[in-house]
């Protein structure tokens, strides 16, 4: 009988690590996770530090505890990959050492932002014709801090990496970037898929701190025996360069070919759309990332907050549901779902603003706000307001698929739906309606970890190639069809919907209300 083989992916999140085990044939076959937090250094309001010593040990028993649970011989674990949250950083010394690291979400950097935009106005969009990237999210401003605050910690950086990358470094003790999170920072030719140094000298920082660079799906290292005591791996088990949690979640749900598209719904909503080339927006307005595979690259719109939005209405006001949820062990969305089902599409005409359409550029979103209701309760309740909120997410949506539209010229044929927001039928039928596209709701839970699993498939020769490998493993769970009525309808509410939150955002301009994000710099 034929010995079972398996793939292993290591997800570092914003919120927790996990290892995840998987079959070739692309089934979960045990998960291990721990919650891990990055905490802000007091003196540096916005910082959000990753603690690598901490971190490394939660994740090494995290695939220590993986191997216990399934009871394998780590011998038959034949690849392993690795993904994370993007734009979080670290940075070593000359030695190999660690020596300073943040999470995506740390905002430290305003200052450097408004040094790098004094320096010259032309300068960041200079950076986006290269790279995709603006001083949003980048690591140059991040950069720029640690030599302004830290000068120190700056002389003695000798290389940089991501966190999958700190991941493979700890397995392997090899130092490596790959494209689809290194482009993040902002220093990448998204063209090339290599580093590009002049970025860093355009903005006097160090430019010869840079990995080697590995296409994903490619073997970097064998796990090191260092990596294999700490972890419990096989010495010499192949480690296949992984990427970016988005792209690997594109993977992991099929997004592999050009033109086509995947919306995933969690506290943020990312639109991803492949490309077979690449030609940066004139206006800087949006996102643009290589893919995890090669000569495939991502026009990504962000949406902030969908998922944080819903998860606070709920427990702001639907305590009544929430304690039906713990009497019967349902989820507190099911109940909530059901009322808002009885709502009709457009909810009578009440409008929310939370996340505007990406303005890669100049991002910021206008104070939260519920509008165009009346104080009748029959039809204004507490479900008519969720459901608004539904619909806001999918308006959003709708905005940055038409932005992306109008810098590639293509629009895709139907959409992928994936993560929490996606276990809704209700949001998923909505998003269909607004769109007018087929919305298919894969089977898989854990894209991300799959998709990473996948691409060590892809470099140990378990798959011969990729397109092979989405059509074994990737399957539908449901298809959503869009209503001709309710697209009809949601058509002719957009467009005041932007009027309305054009009218937030003024608002906000004016320091009337406060916007409910607004990137550093701005």
């Amino acid at each position: 009988m034929k010995k079972k083989k398996y793939l292993m992916a290591l997800d570092a999140g914003t919120g927790s690590v996990r290892a995840v085990l998987f079959d070739t044939d692309g089934n979960q076959i045990s998960v291990s996770q721990q919650e891990w937090t990055h905490k802000e250094d007091p003196r540096f309001p916005g910082s959000m530090d990753f603690d690598w010593v901490y971190n490394w040990s939660l994740a090494a028993n995290c695939v220590n505890q993986v191997l216990n649970d399934a009871c394998i011989d780590p011998r038959d674990i034949v690849g392993i990959s690795t993904t994370c949250m993007r734009e979080g950083i670290v940075l070593y010394d000359d030695n190999g050492d660690e020596i300073w690291a943040c999470a995506n979400v740390d905002a430290r950097a305003n200052d450097e932002v408004s040094e790098l935009i004094s320096r010259s106005s032309n300068l960041e969009k200079e950076i986006y014709d290269i790279s995709g990237q603006t001083y949003a999210l980048g690591a140059l401003p991040r950069l720029l801090w640690v030599k302004n605050k830290m000068p120190e910690i700056y002389e003695n950086t000798a290389t940089i990496s991501m966190f999958n990358d700190w991941l493979i470094y700890k397995l392997t003790g090899v130092m490596s970037t790959e494209p689809s999170n290194g482009c993040t920072t902002g220093i990448f030719n998204l063209e090339k898929r290599n580093w590009d140094p002049t970025i860093t000298e355009k903005c006097e920082i160090k430019s010869d701190i840079f990995p080697p660079v590995f296409e994903s799906g490619t073997v970097v290292a064998p796990v090191s025996q260092k990596g294999a005591n700490a972890t419990g791996l096989s010495e010499g088990t192949p480690v296949v360069a992984g990427g970016g949690d988005a792209q690997l979640g594109s993977i992991g749900v099929g997004i592999v070919s050009p033109s086509q598209a995947a919306v995933f719904g969690g506290s943020f909503w990312q639109y991803e759309f492949n490309t077979g080339e690449v030609k940066t927006d004139a206006a800087c307005r949006v996102r643009i990332n290589c893919h995890a595979l090669p000569d495939i690259w991502q026009y990504e719109a962000i949406a902030f907050f969908p998922g944080l939005v819903m998860r606070w209405y709920r427990d702001a006001f639907c305590q009544l549901e929430k304690q039906k949820a713990e009497e019967s062990g349902k989820d507190p969305y099911y109940y909530m779902n059901i009322e808002a089902e009885k709502i009709p599409a457009g909810s009578y005409g009440m409008m929310c603003t939370f996340s505007d359409v990406m303005n890669y550029i100049s991002w910021k979103h206008a104070a939260p706000t519920f509008t165009n209701f009346s104080l009748d309760p029959n039809k204004y309740n507490r479900f008519t307001f969720y459901r608004a909120i539904m619909e806001n997410a999918a308006l959003v949506t709708k905005g940055n698929m038409e932005l992306i539209t109008s810098v590639t010229n293509s629009k895709p044929t139907e959409v992928v739906f994936a993560s929490g927001a996606s276990k809704s039928p209700l949001w998923c039928q909505i998003l269909a309606d607004v769109l007018g596209l087929p919305v298919h709701v894969p089977k898989v839970k854990e894209a991300t970890a799959l998709g990473a699993a996948i691409l060590a498939g892809i470099g140990v020769g378990i798959f011969d190639n990729i397109d092979n490998a989405v059509k074994r493993i990737v399957q539908w769970e449901e298809t959503y069809y869009p209503n001709s009525e309710n697209h009809a309808l949601y058509n002719e509410m957009y467009q005041p919907w932007r009027e309305v939150y054009a009218a937030q955002l003024k608002l906000s301009d004016k320091k009337l209300t406060k916007n409910m994000w607004i990137a550093p710099g701005i």
